[in-house]
């Protein structure tokens, strides 16, 4: 699952557009309570564990990056936060004493390759929790990895970094192969490399059922910064679990 390495270096600057403010002010919304214990599993550079931090919750950011978490403990520091940033896969991640949410925001869930990796998570997660805890995480919809991002080619140029995105989608197995090439501005040249990234396209219907196997009750998925369910066309879908009480 570490399919960040150059990448991390990159990150930022190439995920510049995305509303990071919008996206941390919806799920304060969903979190509620004040001053709460989060974990934030694939928390990559930081950009949502910062958010969170700076209002007034307790961040515990895991990523399986080494590379994407010397970026974000670097931003911690820069802001004066003390975050603890912990390597970690997902998948079986551990924390020292119970949380009040758990989160896994911009396709964590995406990257967890197959439904029994899900569900590995969810356990890890429902452990974690204290009694009425929340799980909060996102996908990228089956439809959208099949027809918006499946077997396209993109690409940036903005004169220091420029990439090409060449996606191949297996409608058997539900696997998007994302081939990555990066180009890095370095004086009058520019540094190539390449990156292999995997994703899933779970649907609604395999991961509620998942959910509720690892004990989660009041499990909701709503259309992306809404609060409504998602409708058959949506590219993103937010999902909302609780443990027990």
């Amino acid at each position: 699952m570490d399919q960040y390495r150059d990448f991390a270096r990159l990150y930022d600057p190439l995920m510049r557009d995305v509303d990071y403010d919008a996206w941390s002010e919806y799920l304060l919304t969903l979190l509620g309570g004040q001053s709460l214990a989060v974990v934030d599993c694939a928390c990559g550079t930081g950009a949502i564990t910062l958010r969170l931090a700076r209002a007034g919750h307790r961040l515990t950011g895991i990523d399986i990056s080494g590379e994407m978490l010397f970026y974000a403990q670097e931003k911690a520091r820069d802001f004066g936060f003390r975050i603890p940033f912990v390597q970690q896969d997902m998948r079986s991640f551990e924390v020292h004493r119970p949380v009040d949410a758990v989160i896994s925001a911009c396709d964590g869930v995406n990257y967890l390759t197959s439904l029994a990796d899900a569900s590995r998570f969810f356990d890890c997660a429902y452990r974690a929790l204290k009694p009425a805890g929340k799980l909060l995480f996102d996908i990228s919809s089956r439809r959208k990895l099949e027809t918006v991002v499946g077997n396209s080619t993109f690409g940036e140029d903005d004169g220091e970094h420029a990439y090409l995105w060449r996606n191949a989608y297996d409608e058997k197995t539900k696997l998007i192969r994302m081939d990555l090439t990066f180009f890095e501005r370095q004086g009058e040249l520019y540094r190539r490399f390449t990156e292999t990234h995997l994703q899933r396209a779970h649907s609604e219907r395999e991961l509620m059922p998942r959910l509720e196997k690892a004990g989660f009750i009041d499990i909701r998925a709503y259309a992306a910064f809404e609060t409504a369910p998602p409708s058959p066309d949506e590219e993103r879908i937010q999902f909302i679990a609780q443990k027990p009480n």
